[in-house]
């Protein structure tokens, strides 16, 4: 297709309306613009083409014939530009909302909060995929992962949607009675840790504690790592947000923080979104405003 030799869409757009309305007030009203913007742009489509596509002879404004065959192209082309857009929007919204996030920040933040999203928006249907995996995001695929650490992370859109630093914690009745502990001392009870993350190795390590050391390490799900750890089944590495209620009740010991302006982030392609990503988005960040 020879894209410089055709007119100006905005006057193909114009002439499209009129020849369907037959009217330039009523033309101007389907595009939202006035009548004298479509007069003036069916003049510039004549004056492009070299041809009189419009008789203004009589009280009205007519077709020639040059006119009534350039409507019934338009009329085929506009037709099947709006029948593919239509298709392509309702493609996207009856496609569920991809999330990819862990299983820790599923069951302590984002599924007590679901039925809230499910009342006020149950046109959009949700795929949860807990997994501690970076994922790519592509279209067709996964739209929004909620990962934690600094943000910032290239080849994506971040934004914080929740900040909570990372503490050490313990169940009383796993350190007994003790509430202070050195890193030598807390390797030699047992550690709970997330499937597919290193975070309570890489903290042993940072603090001198090499992997030879302490009483063994059990890797499970995020969310049965936090009932381990409340049933007193090991230390381990989290995030403080999720058991803030149980630090101020006194069932978990706060050992250890690390301050820093890490958190929970919306990750994004960089790209357009869907209608459903963009509803699933706003209410992540209204829900996180109110918490």
């Amino acid at each position: 297709m020879d894209w410089l030799k055709l007119p100006p869409l905005a006057a193909l757009r114009a002439f499209a309306a009129f020849a369907e309305k037959r009217n330039v007030v009523e033309a101007g009203a389907a595009l939202n613009v006035s009548h004298a913007a479509i007069s003036q742009q069916l003049r510039v489509l004549e004056k492009y083409l070299g041809a009189a596509l419009l008789d203004r002879s009589g009280k009205a404004l007519t077709l020639t014939a040059d006119g009534e065959h350039l409507a019934r192209a338009l009329q085929l082309g506009f037709g099947a530009i709006e029948a593919a857009v239509g298709d392509l929007a309702r493609s996207g919204l009856d496609r569920p909302v991809h999330v990819s996030l862990t299983s820790s920040f599923a069951a302590s933040w984002l599924m007590p909060r679901l039925p809230a999203f499910r009342e006020s928006h149950p046109e959009v249907n949700l795929i949860l995929d807990p997994s501690a995996e970076v994922v790519d995001l592509r279209p067709g695929g996964v739209d929004i992962a909620i990962r934690y650490g600094p943000g910032g992370w290239s080849g994506v859109l971040s934004e914080m949607l929740l900040q909570s630093p990372v503490v050490i914690v313990a169940a009383p009745k796993l350190l007994g009675g003790k509430t202070s502990l050195t890193p030598s001392e807390l390797a030699q009870l047992p550690w709970l840790e997330e499937v597919g993350t290193t975070e309570a190795t890489s903290w042993l390590a940072e603090h001198g504690v090499g992997p030879e050391r302490g009483a063994g390490r059990t890797q499970l799900p995020g969310n049965l790592v936090l009932e381990g750890l409340r049933a007193g089944q090991g230390v381990t590495v989290t995030v403080r947000h999720f058991v803030e209620q149980d630090i101020k009740a006194g069932r978990i010991v706060e050992l250890y923080a690390e301050p820093d302006t890490r958190g929970y982030h919306i990750v994004t392609a960089n790209s357009a979104l869907r209608p459903a990503v963009r509803t699933f988005a706003g209410w992540l960040r209204r829900q996180a405003r109110e918490t």
